[in-house]
């Protein structure tokens, strides 16, 4: 373990909503964390159900909160995780973030500097999806 204030790589990727895949519009859901350094990966999420009406008024609200907890369970692991289950933080992280067509998609993976990586988490949810 890093001594106090000791700062880590750390990648993370937006979680982006895209209600009608053929238009390419988007709005920011959530966020993918890893740190190799610490064996940590998580995301948190936030659905503005506001802006998902304002994008595609038909949308399914219910099937877009589940595939953004579905996320949330493959970043946990253990029976959250599906077959994910016994991968490692970094296999886990990877999966999440392959490019899809589907309404949660992975933005692109940016890097950065932290000691927490949990905060991390908390702040560039804050920063960037609320």
């Amino acid at each position: 373990m890093n001594g106090a204030g000791e700062r880590d790589v750390f990648e993370y990727a937006l979680l982006r909503v895209v209600p009608r895949v053929e238009r390419g519009e988007y709005f920011n859901a959530g966020v993918v964390v890893y740190c190799r350094a610490r064996s940590f990966v998580s995301a948190r999420t936030h659905l503005d159900e506001v802006k998902l009406r304002a994008l595609d008024p038909r949308a399914d609200v219910t099937g877009v909160r589940a595939a953004l907890q579905a996320v949330e369970g493959v970043c946990r692991g253990g029976e959250d995780a599906g077959q994910a289950a016994r991968d490692d933080a970094g296999r886990r992280f990877r999966w999440l973030i392959a490019p899809r067509s589907t309404v949660v998609q992975p933005g692109p993976v940016h890097t950065g500097l932290t000691a927490d990586p949990e905060a991390e988490v908390e702040r560039l949810l804050d920063v960037l999806v609320r």
